[in-house]
């Protein structure tokens, strides 16, 4: 269940859009939100105080764009690194989802061009929930979800299924892609696809809930083939899996093959035309 939304800002807007979205989810609308804005270091203490009250002045409209009850609101303006510090707030609010905007930069230009949302998605353990500055937000009806046999893609269904079922009007697409990075790109619907034995659990679940749903089998290129689906079914939001790999010990240490981007998640991340919600699941 989400209880606590870290929403984090610039000034851009698209992330208080998300969340207003967010709001038309009835157990959502009891959340309580922080609303955060990082100012970086600046060279001399005049740059810094002038950062500091544009800063104020973004978190304040941010806050007012919110369509929540004001008391449920925790404006937070802090100084420092926004990549360390987006992660360390996350972890003292104990969020259970944090919304951030992303310019969708992958592999190496993540790390030259300094993205914060690529370093927080790289270090973080909690579910991120990825705005990019070149998509449309929409109300939230219809919630893909991307399944495989993976404990993150079953986290990611129950988070599907729990947005839909409230939502009217909402459904959800269940979708699963087997591996062929040689075949071209095919697809199986509703019909044929609920015999897939990925699919099926889902498809029970929807059943018992009285969700309407849809079903997706498709071969290819599984990051690919996921984007193209969204695009296909019109998601308003896609959700997945995106496992932490590494173990409590190594925390501190950069896992390169999700930072330069060769992760599905990431792949995910930088090309769906929609938000992407990242599932997490710790790894022991």
């Amino acid at each position: 269940m989400i209880e606590k939304i870290l929403v984090a800002v610039a000034g851009r807007g698209l992330c208080e859009e998300m969340f207003n979205m967010l709001m038309d989810i009835p157990s959502l609308q009891q959340s309580s939100v922080t609303v955060l804005h990082v100012v970086p270091p600046q060279v001399t203490s005049d740059g810094m105080a002038d950062k500091l009250e544009e800063g104020g002045k973004i978190l304040a409209q941010a806050v007012q764009s919110l369509k929540i009850d004001p008391s449920k609101v925790n404006p937070r303006l802090k100084q420092g690194d926004p990549k360390t510090t987006v992660c360390q707030v996350a972890e003292e609010e104990q969020s259970d989802l944090v919304i951030m905007g992303s310019r969708g930069f992958g592999r190496l230009q993540s790390i030259l061009e300094n993205s914060v949302s690529q370093y927080v998605f790289q270090l973080t353990s909690r579910p991120m929930l990825l705005v990019k500055d070149d998509i449309y937000v929409k109300r939230i009806r219809r919630v893909m979800v991307a399944l495989d046999n993976s404990e993150s893609a079953k986290q990611s269904l129950q988070l599907a299924l729990s947005f839909v079922k409230e939502v009217s009007g909402g459904q959800i697409i269940l979708v699963h892609v087997t591996k062929d990075l040689t075949g071209k790109y095919s697809e199986d619907v509703t019909a044929t696809a609920e015999k897939d034995s990925v699919l099926a659990p889902g498809v029970a679940l929807a059943k018992q809930l009285g969700i309407s749903y849809r079903c997706v089998s498709a071969k290819g290129k599984p990051g690919e083939a996921i984007c193209q689906i969204a695009d296909e079914v019109n998601a308003d939001l896609l959700v997945i899996g995106s496992p932490d790999r590494r173990p409590n010990v190594a925390k501190n240490f950069l896992d390169l093959d999700r930072l330069l981007g060769n992760s599905l998640s990431d792949y995910v991340r930088v090309y769906a035309n929609c938000p992407v919600l990242l599932a997490r699941t710790v790894a022991s």
